[in-house]
């Protein structure tokens, strides 16, 4: 799967994120720098997002971190 503004390869967690942050039921999936960009953040706001989620119990994060 590739991001749907850039093109690059993505990770597990980039598409769980953007399903939490943009639609659970997405079909197309961003980086989390273009996520970033989208929502007027850093990456970094992103990838703590991501921990949040994971502390959670998010079942979309569940598995081991991969970024």
């Amino acid at each position: 799967m590739r991001c749907v503004c850039c093109g690059k390869p993505l990770k597990q967690d980039e598409i769980a994120v953007t399903k939490k942050l943009v639609n659970r039921g997405a079909e197309e999936f961003f980086c989390i720098s273009c996520l970033a960009a989208r929502f007027e953040v850093t990456p970094k706001d992103i990838l703590d997002r991501i921990a949040y989620f994971r502390q959670t119990g998010c079942t979309l994060f569940l598995h081991e971190p991969d970024l």
